[in-house]
């Protein structure tokens, strides 16, 4: 019979472990897209905020969802703006709009828009409410699908509704993953290009 080795590195035993897995879990899934938010509240007063916990749900019908973790108070403007108007746009941060995209992750007064308060140009959307980024290659607009609690977050799902790309991500009309400079997250104040790219074939 083969000993099994003994266990080295660090355990973590969820049950009793003091405190957030926030740290662990933000440094282990990486790196995340970073949903680039832009809401309208019911005051007219555009709202932009960046949420790395974002993916697809579903591609029929076209379903993306970002998980705002929640304030102190409750629900963080963007859900917020979201549960109240039913509109959202997610922008694509590239490296060009990283420091804007920092910008905006700063903590304001309610009534104060991150679009102005960074120098961010506006650039109106086709069929919802909320303005998109001016100077994003890719620009989905959505529409609300559910918000869903789970446990100290939001989950918010929307149905993409329209989509503006650039010519800059496209080839032949069709997004050209090559030309995507998109940036992910890592953990804490680390970000990742993915100008690092390679192919491989997945089995038959």
């Amino acid at each position: 019979m083969t000993e099994t080795p003994p266990t080295t590195g660090v355990q973590i035993d969820v049950d009793d472990h003091p405190g957030s897995l926030y740290r662990v879990l933000s440094s282990v899934v990486v790196p995340r897209p970073i949903a680039w938010v832009s809401t309208r509240d019911p005051d007219g007063v555009d709202n932009l905020a960046p949420y790395s916990f974002f993916t697809v749900a579903s591609v029929d019908p076209p379903i993306v969802l970002f998980a705002p973790v929640d304030g102190p108070d409750g629900l963080k403007d963007t859900p917020r703006n979201v549960r109240e108007t039913g509109e959202f746009v997610v922008n694509l941060v590239t490296d060009d709009l990283v420091e804007q995209m920092n910008e905006t992750s700063a903590t304001l007064p309610a009534g104060e828009s991150e679009f102005d308060h960074a120098g961010i140009e506006r650039a109106d959307s086709a069929v919802v409410e909320p303005p998109r980024v001016a100077g994003a290659d890719v620009a989905l607009e959505c529409t609300r699908h559910d918000l869903v609690d789970v446990g100290g977050s939001t989950l918010v799902l929307g149905e993409v509704r329209y989509v503006h790309l650039t010519e800059d991500v496209t080839t032949d009309g069709n997004v050209d993953v090559s030309k995507v400079d998109a940036v992910g997250r890592l953990a804490g104040s680390q970000y990742a290009r993915t100008r690092d790219r390679f192919s491989i074939d997945r089995p038959r």
